[in-house]
């Protein structure tokens, strides 16, 4: 007697935030998802996560938002700060909240919690990527499948040893990671604050009293925690008033990549690409690669290649240009010439004068900026 052959339509590899939420999302099509997962424990990651007003949309359709326990704190002001020019520039939108700040780990408990209860997630299998390709059986704890596609969401840069090559822009920075209580209200405000060792950004965190903050502060160069906490003290110490830090620091390796087309997988969130920490739209931008899928679902057929070619192509768009965008300012901040100097000075007077400029970084930075439909 033959082995039965189970028939889906996705399989994901991974089911980190983005991983789970995509089965989610194609869940809610009514289409037949398994997820596999090498770890058989929901990551406890501390850290907070901004979700913009795109992704808090996305989210809310889902039908997670409502189920956060922690209250999301609101980003109302984007405060742009530097070495170089004297005054901010500030940001903000009358019509609603630029942004909110949440849990990493609140957020990951719900996802994980809703894929076990749709009893489509396996976890503690290990895969090599290279086995997998669309319609091949593949054996996952000795039952047979078949999948007319392959989403690979495993949350870190595809290596060539195990699939393909990625575009890279350098080695990398590492991301340093942690909370700080202060006197003041933070009265809702977000910094990115730009000096010479790499950006800093000061987010209000979920917290009574709007009396705690989140910051990332990214760099290629050897620092301590001292260095970081007089570098915030510095800079936040007027706005924030007496700081009190975390003891615990969290250090994350960043390698800004775009991962190069394969015709047998779907990329999704980092697997996809993975761009510096100064926009901060690293995970919105995720959010953005799940709902150019789903758009796509409706129109091609799942065993089309050109499904994922277009969304592909589409999604390369967006993601070279932050990816270009925020190489680019990281590398002016942290290589002070002339020319670097005056082409910032540039950037930050047309910000300032034109309405127009303004307009589309409030877009941006809220998610409703769309480049391609």
């Amino acid at each position: 007697m033959k082995n039965k052959i189970f028939k889906y339509d996705f399989l994901i590899v991974g089911a980190g935030l983005i991983g789970s939420l995509t089965a989610l999302a194609l869940k809610k099509k009514k289409l037949k998802v398994l997820v596999i997962e090498d770890k058989n424990v929901i990551p406890n990651d501390q850290r907070t996560l901004a979700v913009n007003a795109n992704s808090k949309e996305f989210l809310e359709k889902l039908g997670i938002w409502d189920h956060l326990k922690t209250k999301p704190q609101q980003i109302n002001k984007i405060i742009i700060k530097d070495y170089i020019n004297s005054s901010p520039l500030i940001f903000s939108n009358d019509r609603e909240a630029m942004g909110n700040v949440i849990y990493n780990a609140e957020l990951m408990k719900i996802a994980r919690q809703n894929l076990s209860n749709l009893q489509i997630l396996k976890s503690n299998i290990q895969i090599d990527l290279r086995s997998l390709s669309p319609k091949k059986i593949t054996k996952i704890h000795n039952k047979y499948y078949s999948f007319k596609k392959i989403i690979i969401s495993i949350g870190k840069k595809i290596t060539s040893s195990q699939i393909n090559k990625s575009l890279t822009f350098n080695n990398g920075d590492f991301s340093y990671v942690g909370f700080f209580k202060h006197q003041n209200d933070h009265n809702n405000f977000a910094y990115e604050f730009f000096n010479q060792d790499g950006p800093l950004a000061v987010l209000p965190s979920p917290y009574l009293n709007n009396k705690k903050s989140t910051f990332i502060f990214s760099t290629n160069k050897p620092t301590t925690y001292p260095k970081i906490k007089s570098l915030i003290k510095k800079n936040f110490s007027l706005s924030h008033g007496k700081i009190l830090f975390d003891k615990q620091l969290y250090k994350f390796p960043v390698i800004p990549h775009i991962t190069k087309y394969h015709k047998n997988y779907i990329y999704v969130g980092d697997s996809l690409k993975s761009i510096h920490p100064v926009a901060g739209q690293g995970w919105n931008l995720g959010v953005k690669d799940i709902q150019a899928l789903m758009k796509l679902i409706d129109k091609y057929p799942l065993e089309s290649e050109a499904l994922s070619s277009i969304y592909y192509s589409r999604r390369l768009i967006e993601n070279s240009l932050y990816f270009g965008f925020t190489s680019l300012i990281n590398f002016l901040y942290e290589n002070p010439t002339t020319f670097n100097n005056n082409f910032i000075r540039f950037g930050y007077k047309g910000l300032l004068s034109f309405k127009l400029l303004r307009n589309i970084f409030i877009k941006q930075a809220m998610g409703r900026l769309s480049l391609i439909d």
